[in-house]
């Protein structure tokens, strides 16, 4: 990270518990090298035991990045950077629309069997990240299941954690492949208005559909950083947590370019 980024970074970070009189152990690392550490691996792809030696020892990092991860402290960081990226857009910090999506990634030989699947529709063998994002592209919440999973399926868990976080949101936009009952049961249960934007078929070549473009742009996002590309984690929540550490980067990034 630059200094702009850092400064950005840290005033946005939360604050450890043990500072705060809660107890625990002080920490007796640099945040700036840890950070950076975990970026590096998640922009560059690289496996834990291959960190460079210009940071701190793989392990440490490791446990850095599963503690953040666990205790919330990494999506308390994603949040705030996201509010402040829509304050320096001229929008509310929450939201009150949304777009819901999902994208089959293959999964290397580190996952398990019993944590893979097949997509038969898009003949992908692997997992499947299901992402709700605003109409500015940002990451409100991520689940991760085998591949064989149905969108409307995994909708039900991915729109109950958007509702505990986001109270101002009333529409969520969708594709085809969450109409049904996913409809009436978020309007009945969340009192969300499920509007799905269907691709005409009298409509042929490359076509721009209204708002789900906006997620379309944030899964071209997530393919910047190398580990995404496919899924080698064991856990599906540490898969979601690395798409939560590639949009803390884009966030950080941007808010240093604009502030410079």
């Amino acid at each position: 990270m630059s200094d702009a980024e850092w400064a950005i970074v840290r005033d946005a970070m939360p604050i450890p518990a043990w500072m705060n009189g809660k107890g625990g152990q002080p920490e007796c690392y640099c945040h700036r090298q840890m950070l950076d550490a975990v970026r590096y691996l998640v922009a560059g792809g690289i496996t834990w035991r291959a960190m460079p030696g210009d940071f701190p020892v793989w392990d440490r990092v490791y446990a850095f990045a599963r503690r953040w991860g666990a205790q919330g402290l990494l999506a308390e960081l994603h949040d705030r950077l996201r509010g402040l990226v829509r304050e320096e857009a001229g929008r509310d910090p929450e939201p009150i629309a949304a777009i819901v999506d999902s994208q089959s990634v293959r999964a290397a030989a580190t996952v398990p069997a019993s944590s893979r699947g097949y997509d038969a529709g898009k003949k992908v063998p692997g997992r499947k990240r299901h992402i709700v994002v605003d109409c500015l592209g940002l990451l409100l919440a991520v689940v991760v299941t085998t591949a064989s999973v149905q969108d409307r399926h995994a909708a039900t868990p991915l729109l109950k954690r958007v509702r505990d976080r986001h109270r101002k949101i009333m529409l969520v936009w969708a594709d085809g492949g969450y109409a049904g009952r996913l409809v009436v049961w978020a309007k009945e249960k969340l009192q969300f208005t499920v509007q799905i934007v269907k691709r005409s078929d009298d409509v042929s070549g490359f076509v721009v559909l209204p708002r789900r473009w906006c997620v379309e742009r944030t899964f071209a996002w997530l393919f910047r950083s190398r580990r995404l590309i496919r899924d080698y984690e064991t856990l599906p929540a540490v898969h979601g947590w690395m798409v939560m550490w590639s949009m803390t980067m884009l966030m950080s990034r941007r808010l240093a370019r604009r502030r410079a």
